[in-house]
């Protein structure tokens, strides 16, 4: 009995302590500046023009209320791809159907995508969407099929607007779909200096937010391992 009654203390040491560790500011600011190395956000004029500007889908969602506004959970991408397309670097701007499969109350981001860039008036000529699509992988396959079937190129070259700390998985996955990518990263986590971090000492207090914020850090970690994306 007191063998158990140690090991049921010990785990519960032991999950105060990683609780304590990942809800610490300076542990999750850490975390996110590892996973959006080496990515620094880029004037659109250090950008090389090229086939196409293709906007991964970064989430929506519906509040409540009967009228269907759908709401951003960041909408850097989805106004980096216009910013981009308006700054002539294509004249393709593509926009992958991203869906949550746990859902059915939102149509595909690609669509909703293209209506509000229509609504800026980009022309619907200029404007490209993939069937629905659950997660990167899907989201490379499905824009390798657009290239083949709808947009044919040759080169398949491509400018990618993802958030920072997605990019180099998501850079790796398209790559390994033959498709020659040039990362443009945005939805930066991390602040221009670190040292800021250091010295506000509310950095050292837990907090939920911190904790949510490891602990999707640590979600991508493990995709990075499963798609063998740390190079």
């Amino acid at each position: 009995m007191a063998f158990f009654i140690r090991k049921k203390a010990n785990f519960i040491y032991s999950a105060f302590i990683f609780l304590i560790i990942f809800s610490n500011g300076l542990i999750s600011d850490i975390l996110w500046r590892l996973l959006e190395y080496p990515w620094k956000r880029l004037d659109y004029s250090l950008v090389t023009p090229s086939d196409g500007i293709v906007v991964l889908s970064g989430g929506r969602h519906l509040p409540p209320g009967d009228i269907k506004i759908y709401e951003w959970n960041d909408p850097d991408r989805f106004f980096a791809g216009i910013d981009l397309y308006k700054a002539n670097k294509s004249n393709r701007l593509i926009f992958t159907g991203g869906i949550n499969p746990l859902t059915s109350d939102l149509p595909p981001e690609g669509d909703i995508y293209i209506n509000e860039a229509i609504s800026m008036g980009l022309p619907k000529e200029d404007l490209f969407t993939t069937y629905p699509v659950h997660n990167t992988l899907q989201e490379a396959k499905a824009i390798k099929k657009l290239l083949n079937d709808e947009i044919p190129l040759i080169q398949k070259r491509i400018i990618l607007v993802t958030s920072a700390f997605h990019m180099k998985r998501a850079k790796k996955v398209f790559e390994n779909e033959g498709i020659s990518v040039q990362p443009y990263p945005v939805d930066f986590k991390s602040n221009k200096s670190f040292f800021s971090s250091l010295l506000n000492p509310l950095k050292l207090m837990p907090s939920s937010n911190n904790l949510n914020k490891s602990s999707s850090a640590v979600r991508e970690i493990i995709g990075r391992i499963i798609y063998g994306a740390w190079r």
